[in-house]
This record gives structure tokens, C-alpha cells and sequence, in this order.
């Protein structure tokens, strides 16, 4: 019994987060209790010395810095002004509209890497315009919703700084590794709505070419640049530093929340209130993030203390389990759990447990990293618990079912499993920067 109590203080933690009790001190309040029967009250010791560990790991502090930049840019109105640019640039095509809100989107993850922020902007400035230009709230919701969780993979993003910290790899390599993945998937959603486009045109409509000339006489090109011009070089101070080695992403974290503000006070949306409200957001965003990672480190702590790892591994060898087969499990594994628990939480629970076993079999973690954050993508997206669909609901016009959301994101789910599927069959896709 005792053998594999590591399994049922998994499936019992796993368990009591899906009936809805809070994460952080379900993960170690549980852990806590099961160390101190197990390994009596010198556990706290141990404890103590993981979490001032937790506390002194200099990357982490990312976190905070690149949350701030994100909700400092919502602010500003640079997403709003992208936005109408973008579609008057597209917009003489058939599914113009939707392409330009797909790579708005890919921009404001590459700036801001926060989904909630970037799927509601979109919703609010984006959703009544497609449906006004008779665009289907089936194809307007699945874009906006699907558009905004590019944050994920995109860099500089926050599920990359975890994995990192939680997979031991550097995080700048997997911000590397994730640009040609991200475009990739960016690409994907492209061809989808011009194939959607020509197959269903009364669907995706252009914008009347009058609108479009009469835009285009008001100075189009200096619009273009103002729009452009300051995300650019945003994005090119946080990732272009980190690739060129000037900056650790910590950092760069640093220059893009300064570069944040700079942009907020040239639109002149830098006020004291405006100030309150990010430092407060951010706040509360880091401060769950947080408190699930010290949670998590208990868990971590007495799973390994209990040899959960050696047990998982020796129940592979006995099942005969190739790595793949492996790696299907545990992608199978994340893809389901995405239906009921967050993004975090999975990083946290599930990809400590696994990670040791990859890499007693000898697979690539930069690699699986990649693999795991197009995966954990999906969890914004699928139901009951698509955050995504949640941030779009709130913020959509009464006409907008819950069911046109749901059906609305199947495509580009499946979108996501099959470019999962071709990272798999291409692992180079991962490596061709590093």
C-alpha cells in the first residue's frame, strides 16, 4: 500500500481540484499533512530550504514584469488602433476582417503574452465590427478566441517562464525554440479562413471598396507606421535582446514593462488611476501564480521524497512503453485535464511528475516544453472550463450564443492537435534557431 501512496496523493489532489476546492492550498495542504506522517516534522526543514530556493530563482521574476507589460499595453490603446488598421489593410479580401484579427493577435502576443487582455480587447473593438459586415458569429467568435491564446506559445510568454523554471531549461532557448511554432500555427489559422472564405463567401465578406479608398485617401500610410512602429520596437527590445544575448529574459521583462509605460504616456493614457489598476491586476495575477508554485514545490517535495518518480518510471518499464508511447500518454494526459483545470495548475501538478521520466528516457525537454505549451494552449479553448470562452462571453453582444462559441473554436482546436502532431513527426521545427 504504502508503495504507491505517491499515485494516490496524485489522484487525490487531482480529484479535489476538480470539485472545485482552491489549488494553491490543496496542493500543499495535502502534501504537507502526508509529509509529516511520512517523513515527521523534519519536513518542514526540507520545506523551508525548497521554498527560499523557489524565492531566490532569479527567472521567476519575470513573471511579474511581463504580466505588468501586458495589462499596461491594454491600456494604452495601441491594440485598438492595430486593430483598425489592420482590417482596413485586409479588408478588401474575402476574410480580411478575420486575418487581420489573427495577426493582431500573433502581435499583441509577441507584446504582451497575456490572454485574458488580448481576447478581450479583441472581443470588445473586433466581435460587433465582424458581425455588423455580416461576418458569422461562429467564424467572429472561434478567430477572436483562438487569435487571443496565441499569448501562449508566441514569446515573450508566461507559460514559457514556468515551464522553463519547472523543466530546468533556459528560458531564452525556449523562447527560441517557440518562434518558428508560433508563426507556424499563426500560418495555420490564415489558411484556414481563406480556404472558409472561398468555400463560405456570404460567411466572410470584404469591406465595401468605398470605405476601404476613402480610409486609404486619409494618409494611410502614416497610420500604418504609427500603428506598427511602436509595438515593433517593443517586441524587438524584450526578444531581441534576449536572442542576441544582451539580456536574460528576466531583464528584458524589466525593458518591456518601461517600454510599456513610454507607450501608454505617447498615447496619453498614462493617468495615476490607470497606474493603481495595473500594479493591482498584476498583483493579483503574480500572487496566485505564486501561490500555486509554493503549493507546488510541497507537492513536488514529498512525491519525490515517497519515490513517486521511480515508481512511475518502473510501472513504464514493466508496460514496456516506448517513449513516444509515452509522450502520447502524457499529451493525451494535459489535453484532457485542459478541459477541467487551468493552464498553471497542469504546469505545476503534472509536468513535474513526467519531467524526470523524460529525461530518463532521453528525450530533447526544450522540445517537450514546446510540445507541452502548444498543448496547454488548448485549455483556453476547450469547455467547461475555456478561459477564452469565458473572457469572449463576457464581453459579447446578447445575439452571441455560448453555442456559437463552442462551436465556433472546433476548428482551431483541431488546428492545434494537428500542428502538435506535425511537432511531433518535425522536432526540427523546435531547434532550426537554437
Amino acid at each position: 500500500m504504502i508503495e504507491y501512496l505517491p499515485i494516490i496523493l496524485f489522484a487525490t489532489i487531482f480529484v479535489l481540484i476538480l470539485f472545485g476546492f482552491p489549488v494553491a492550498f490543496t496542493l500543499g495542504g495535502l502534501s504537507v499533512l502526508v509529509g509529516i506522517v511520512v517523513f515527521d516534522v523534519d519536513f518542514f526543514y526540507l520545506l523551508a530550504l525548497r521554498v527560499y530556493g523557489t524565492m531566490q530563482n532569479f527567472v521567476l521574476l519575470a513573471v511579474p514584469l511581463f504580466v505588468f507589460m501586458g495589462i499596461m499595453l491594454e491600456k494604452s490603446g495601441i491594440a485598438e488602433r492595430l486593430l483598425e488598421t489592420m482590417a482596413l489593410l485586409f479588408g478588401r479580401f474575402r476574410g480580411g476582417l478575420a486575418i487581420s484579427v489573427v495577426i493582431v493577435g500573433a502581435m499583441l502576443a509577441a507584446s504582451t503574452g497575456i490572454v485574458g487582455a488580448t481576447v478581450v480587447t479583441m472581443g470588445l473593438i473586433s466581435l460587433p465590427t465582424m458581425l455588423k459586415r455580416g461576418y458569422g458569429p461562429r467564424l467572429s467568435t472561434g478567430v477572436i478566441a483562438s487569435s487571443g491564446t496565441l499569448g501562449q506559445i508566441i514569446p515573450p510568454s508566461v507559460v514559457l517562464v514556468l515551464l522553463g523554471s519547472v523543466l530546468n531549461v533556459p528560458v531564452g532557448d525556449l523562447f527560441l525554440a517557440a518562434v518558428i511554432p508560433g508563426v507556424g500555427l499563426v500560418v495555420c489559422y490564415v489558411l484556414y479562413i481563406v480556404i472558409y472564405a472561398q468555400v463560405f463567401p456570404g460567411r466572410a465578406p470584404a469591406m465595401p471598396k468605398a470605405e476601404v479608398s476613402a480610409f486609404r485617401e486619409r494618409g494611410f500610410s502614416g497610420e500604418l507606421v504609427k500603428s506598427f512602429v511602436f509595438p515593433f520596437l517593443l517586441i524587438l527590445a524584450v526578444l531581441g535582446s534576449i536572442f542576441a544575448g544582451i539580456a536574460s529574459p528576466t531583464e528584458a521583462a524589466g525593458v518591456g514593462a518601461f517600454g510599456a509605460i513610454l507607450l501608454t504616456l505617447s498615447q496619453r493614457k498614462l493617468t495615476m488611476p490607470v497606474l493603481k489598476e495595473v500594479m493591482r491586476e498584476t498583483t493579483l495575477l503574480t500572487s496566485m501564480v505564486f501561490m500555486i508554485l509554493v503549493g507546488a514545490t510541497a507537492f513536488s517535495l514529498v512525491f519525490r521524497g515517497l519515490e513517486g518518480d521511480k515508481l512511475f518510471l518502473g510501472l513504464i518499464e514493466r508496460a514496456d512503453m516506448s517513449p513516444y508511447a509515452f509522450l502520447f500518454l502524457v499529451m493525451v494526459l494535459v489535453f484532457v485535464a485542459g478541459f477541467f483545470i487551468d493552464f498553471i495548475e497542469i504546469v505545476f501538478i503534472i509536468v513535474p511528475v513526467v519531467a524526470p521520466l523524460f529525461v530518463a528516457m532521453g528525450i530533447d525537454l526544450i522540445w517537450i516544453g514546446i510540445l507541452l505549451a502548444v498543448n496547454l494552449q488548448t485549455s483556453f479553448l476547450t469547455p467547461p472550463f475555456g478561459f477564452a470562452l469565458f473572457y469572449l462571453k463576457g464581453v459579447a453582444p446578447p445575439e452571441v450564443k455560448t453555442s456559437h462559441l463552442y462551436q465556433g473554436i472546433i476548428p482551431f482546436v483541431l488546428i492545434q492537435i494537428a500542428f502538435l502532431i506535425l511537432l511531433v513527426i518535425f522536432p526540427e521545427m523546435t531547434s532550426m534557431l537554437l
